[in-house]
């Protein structure tokens, strides 16, 4: 997905209680989402499993909703 379409995504997908993001390694986390449009990075949290991962929009292939 290009640049604009996933800043996009992410920022529908802060509205949302839990979303699944996709990176550009494989990696799959699912949780809620921060982002901060500005700078172009957020984290996505999973309380459940106690997981926190900080991204860059560079890093992001896919957010599902």
């Amino acid at each position: 997905m290009k640049h604009d379409t996933i800043a996009s995504s992410l920022r529908r997908a802060t509205q949302e209680e839990k979303v699944s993001v996709e990176f550009i390694d494989g990696k799959v986390v699912e949780g809620a989402i921060l982002f901060n449009e500005t700078k172009g990075c957020g984290k996505v949290i999973n309380v459940e499993e106690e997981v926190s991962v900080d991204f860059r929009v560079e890093q992001i292939a896919a957010v599902r909703i």
